[in-house]
């Protein structure tokens, strides 16, 4: 199963995430399927590619909870 997920970059203490589209069995920073944005949770920065977000979602790839929120947020969901 697809899901949209965050993927962590940055150092110790400085963290930043990368939106991806990965397998729910594959590890947290593992090769992901397509980067699709990135999040800075310091900064409160993000930016994502709304209409490949929307075409993963048609697919049926589901988001974490946190992504949900966050695409809320950005009124893509």
């Amino acid at each position: 199963m697809l899901k949209l997920r965050l993927k962590k970059i940055g150092r110790k203490r400085a963290p930043s995430y990368r939106l991806v589209i990965m397998e729910n069995s594959c590890r947290r920073d593992g090769r992901p399927i397509e980067e699709v944005g990135y999040y800075n949770p310091i900064s409160k920065q993000y930016k994502f590619d709304g209409p490949k977000i929307k075409k993963w979602l048609n697919y049926g790839v589901k988001p974490t909870k946190t992504v949900f929120y966050l695409l809320k947020k950005a009124e893509i969901i």
